[in-house]
Order: C-alpha cells, then sequence, then structure tokens
C-alpha cells in the first residue's frame, strides 16, 4: 500500500475503503489518536501531541510535533501527512499555516457527549472503519446508559463542583457537566457550561462557589496535579459540605478533559463510582 492513493484507478481496483481515507495522519490532540489506536488503525498516524498519554505507547511509537496551542510546522511538513487532525478554534492559527503550506487539515470542534460521539463516527469513517466505530460507540453508549439507569436509583444526588483551574476558578465545560449529570451529580455551575471558552467558566468571586456549598468538588488542574490540601487552605471554605467531609477528589487531565474515548468511559466511571460512595454515607 502506498503512503496515499496517487489516483482514481487505484482507488477503482481496491475492494475496501481504508485507501480513500488519509494515509499519513497527524493528530494535534490526543482523543484522535486514542480513538485511531482503539481503532486498529494507529499504522495512519506519523505525528502526536507531546501531551498524549493514552495509550501510553503512542508516546514510544510515534514522534511529538505539538503542543495544544504551538507545533512544530516544518516537522510536521517534513512528515508529508495527508490529513492533520485538531481540536477547536484554539488551534486556528496552527491549522492557518498547515493550510498554507498545501496540507489537509480537519479541525473538530466537539463540545458535548453527542458531539464527542459524532466527532468519533467522523473520524472512523474517514479511516474506513465505520462499522468498528459503531459497534465501540454503541458499547460506550450503553454504558453510559447503564450508568445513568443507576444514578437514577440514588437516594440522593450530590452538588457537584468540576475545578477546571483553580486561580481564577473555572468550571466544567458542557462535556463534564453532562457526564456529571450522567454519573448521578448536579453541576453548581450548570449555567457556565455551555461556554465553549474557559475564560467565559470563570467564576470570580469564589464565594459563589462557598454559597452554592458543593457536597463533592472534583479537581482536573488542565495537566497540573490537583491539590486538596490547596483546597483545604481556602479562606471561608470550612463549612463547604465537601471541605469537612473531605470530598475532595482528582480525575486526571487525559481522562476526563480530553473530549474523546477516554472521558465517555474512565471519567465518567471514576466520577460514578465517587457518587455512587457518597450517596451511599448520605442516604
Amino acid at each position: 500500500m502506498t503512503d496515499k492513493a496517487a489516483d482514481w484507478q487505484v482507488l477503482a481496483s481496491s475492494q475496501g475503503t481504508a485507501l480513500y481515507g488519509p494515509q499519513r495522519i497527524v493528530c494535534l490532540t490526543e482523543e484522535p489518536t486514542e480513538w485511531l489506536y482503539l481503532l486498529g488503525e494507529e499504522r495512519r498516524i506519523v505525528g502526536i501531541s507531546g501531551y498524549t498519554v493514552r495509550p501510553p505507547r503512542a508516546r514510544e511509537e510515534k514522534p511529538k510535533v505539538s503542543a495544544f496551542l504551538s507545533a512544530k510546522i516544518d516537522k510536521i511538513v517534513e512528515l508529508r501527512p495527508d490529513c492533520v487532525i485538531g481540536f477547536s478554534d484554539l488551534q486556528a492559527d496552527i491549522a492557518s499555516q498547515l493550510v498554507k503550506k498545501g496540507i489537509q487539515v480537519t479541525i473538530f470542534n466537539q463540545r458535548s457527549v453527542a458531539e464527542i460521539f459524532s466527532m468519533m463516527y467522523q473520524l472512523a469513517a474517514m479511516v474506513g472503519q465505520e462499522a468498528r466505530g459503531l459497534a465501540l460507540i454503541r458499547g460506550m453508549q450503553q454504558r453510559l446508559l447503564e450508568i445513568e439507569a443507576t444514578a437514577a436509583t440514588l437516594k440522593r444526588r450530590p452538588r457537584v463542583f468540576f475545578e477546571e483551574w483553580y486561580d481564577p476558578h473555572i468550571s466544567a465545560i458542557a462535556w463534564v457537566s453532562e457526564l456529571m449529570g450522567i454519573a448521578g451529580g448536579d453541576d453548581c455551575f450548570p449555567e457556565l457550561a455551555s461556554q465553549p471558552m474557559g475564560k467565559d467558566r470563570i467564576i470570580a468571586d469564589g464565594s459563589e462557589i462557598v454559597r452554592r456549598n458543593p457536597d463533592i468538588i472534583f479537581g482536573s488542574w488542565c495537566g497540573r496535579k490537583f491539590r486538596p490540601d490547596h483546597v483545604l487552605a481556602r479562606s471561608g471554605w470550612e463549612n463547604v459540605n465537601a471541605v469537612k467531609n473531605k470530598q475532595l477528589f482528582e480525575i486526571k487531565s487525559a481522562e476526563i478533559l480530553q473530549p474523546g474515548p477516554a472521558a465517555l468511559t474512565e471519567g465518567v466511571e471514576q466520577i460514578h463510582r465517587l457518587v455512587v460512595q457518597w450517596s451511599k454515607t448520605h442516604a
């Protein structure tokens, strides 16, 4: 197989759809890398984000060519990709530079659970794995329905504050808020979840978090280790239920803040387990 289908006759003689999609892919974020590995199409990946940790072997097998807001444009060009896949308007500048180099770029902008599933299906179709992709997606959806059904039986639902950053406080993005709801918790700041940009989810006055009195606080500080002691030491927070009862937990960024398979599996499972644990002790 050539790196890229050179002409229509090659496509015409192929028996499947694999050659129609990109053969050399650079992933500017982790979630397309993880998804392509799950689809068994990791051979197509020629470059990844330096923040990639899932799957662990990707870091050993693939060259790292980008951060989140920056990329090694010359290195990407040298890799001769026929598609670069990125996420969100925050990577628009990277995309623009690559397009000007004549490289195809696909930027997804998934912000909700439904949009994550849509992105995953589209990417599976791009690499000729519609059936496998859909089977994996259906499995994840079924598990979310099971979690949601279990959550519906809880006698009490905790108020949950998800802290994406601590200075200033930034609350949960849409897919995280949705997953907390599926898992059995109620987002303390649901009105902010629809805002796609972190700057629009800033809670400038920490006393508002205190007033809403979360029962559980999840921290996922954008790649930085969450420190419960930092929360416990906040002035005026001593009467917050989550602080009084030491219900302060880290969900690693790679498992909840990447809008891809990890959030829909490991991330939501962790939240659900802790919510159920809380509910059993507060029935």
